[in-house]
């Protein structure tokens, strides 16, 4: 079987199901209990996802949507919540003096993780444990937010304010993943599901604007704290959601990771090629999952399929579907997957 996993947009749930992805969502312990449970139940009412009668679990984050704030917010990106949106981290233009001065927080008593860790002792006290997590982005991306445009330049242009921001931010991002992973033995479930198909305890590092950079200089300037963070935080994996994974895989293969997020239009045969032995997981397009027909769906999903060449070590999945995206769409994907693990297995 080929593993299929889906992540709907906030929207999607609030039109649905009413949910409202507000703080208290992500930061209130029991409407995250409460909402996780509606949420289950309606993958599995709706496609028959998961199971069928979920009961409450003792959550620290929640592990059905994507949305990178919490690493921002620990230093001091104003986060802007709403209804029917995933969290906004509104950025900071931080000036040389600000990054170069800038620490890894005390996690302890850093907001969100000092609200996220006063939920513990009750969980645990509730149900003898705790599972979930949140999704913690990556390092490029949370430079991002604290630098703006100006990142870029400094790429180019100064080391020094680099090294520091990239120091500050890895270290950060050590201390996070074995906090977290002590307390639930996950951290990046919220990022993609589909880990749970290899190793739920994978750190999958999100390298969304990587593809914003050469291939040369990611080498040259970010690569070694991408080593850096997968030889501390073993199992690894790479999140790479833009079209161009093909050219930064033989750079990416660099660094030990057993797990690729494919992004869609990506060359699929070359990455496979570069990579025989990880776990490839396919994204589909949302935008496509939005506005094609389900026979195109179906192709879109066998052709990807198609280029791994085996239907081992290979997963596919779509990420923040919008509200009406057709549930015919779903079924294709699904409906796709099976059908190619199937005819491979006969002709074999």
């Amino acid at each position: 079987m080929i593993p299929v996993e889906v992540v709907f947009n906030p929207n999607w749930w609030h039109l649905n199901y009413g949910i409202c992805f507000d703080q208290s969502f992500y930061l209130d312990r029991q409407t995250r209990i409460e909402s996780d449970v509606i949420m289950r139940k309606a993958l599995f009412d709706r496609f028959r996802f998961g199971e069928s009668n979920p009961s409450p679990r003792p959550l620290i984050g929640s592990m059905m949507v994507a949305g990178g704030f919490f690493v921002p917010a620990l230093f001091g990106v104003p986060i802007k919540f709403s209804d029917n949106e995933a969290p906004w981290p509104t950025g900071l233009t931080m000036t040389d003096e600000e990054i170069m001065q800038l620490q890894p927080p005390d996690l302890q008593n850093t907001w969100p993780m000092n609200t996220l860790l006063r939920d513990i002792p009750v969980l645990m006290d509730t149900f003898g444990y705790v599972i979930g997590d949140f999704d913690l982005d990556g390092l490029f991306n949370t430079a991002l937010h604290l630098r703006g445009q100006r990142i870029f330049m400094d790429l180019m242009e100064a080391p020094e304010l680099v090294d520091h921001l990239f120091d500050v931010l890895a270290e950060t991002y050590v201390s996070l993943v074995n906090l977290m992973r002590g307390l639930t033995g996950s951290c990046s479930i919220a990022t993609n599901r589909s880990i749970i198909h290899v190793d739920p305890s994978i750190f999958l590092h999100s390298n969304c604007s990587i593809s914003m950079v050469s291939p040369l200089l990611y080498k040259k300037t970010l690569l070694k704290y991408e080593l850096y963070l997968a030889e501390r935080l073993q199992p690894y994996g790479i999140h790479h959601c833009g079209e161009n994974l093909h050219q930064f895989i033989h750079i990416y293969n660099l660094v030990p990771s057993v797990f690729f997020d494919v992004g869609w239009g990506s060359n699929v045969e070359q990455v496979r090629k570069a990579c025989p032995n990880s776990f490839l997981n396919l994204r589909l397009n949302p935008v496509r999952m939005l506005q094609c027909t389900s026979d195109e769906i179906y192709q879109d999903t066998l052709g990807l399929l198609l280029s791994v060449g085996t239907p081992e070590q290979v997963g596919v999945c779509c990420i923040n579907m919008d509200a009406g995206t057709p549930d015919d769409n779903v079924f294709a994907m699904a409906a796709a997957a099976y059908d190619y693990a199937q005819q491979y297995h006969l002709e074999d």
